[in-house]
């Protein structure tokens, strides 16, 4: 069963922007590597925190939208926890009716009244 997730990651603040797409491509590897599959990627850069983290002021921050059929990406998960370069990251699985909304899972089926 196919299953739709928003991973998001905070890129450390002391990475040269030259090196935020290798770590991009990591994670994507990361992912690919443990069956899923990349919808889509949005880049919003360098923002600030609403408070520090680990004595950090701000970070970039990358969103993906992934289909996959392993529950969870444990693999990944666990990878980004170790990760040096990355402050912090959150997945979450998208609710069906969302990921159908955004296209992720085929086509919405509408709901019967009654």
């Amino acid at each position: 069963m196919k299953r739709a997730y928003e991973l998001m990651i905070i890129i450390d603040r002391d990475i040269p922007d030259a090196d935020v797409a290798d770590v991009m491509t990591r994670t994507e590897g990361m992912v690919t590597e443990e069956g899923g599959t990349i919808a889509s990627t949005d880049n919003w850069g360098r923002r600030r925190f609403a408070y520090e983290i680990n004595h950090k002021s701000e970070g970039t921050y990358v969103v993906w939208e992934i289909v996959t059929e392993t529950a969870g990406l444990p693999v990944t998960e666990r990878q980004l926890r170790l990760a040096d370069d990355i402050v912090r990251h959150k997945l979450f699985r998208l609710p069906e009716k969302e990921a159908a909304r955004r296209g992720l899972l085929g086509e919405a089926t509408p709901v019967e009244a009654g």
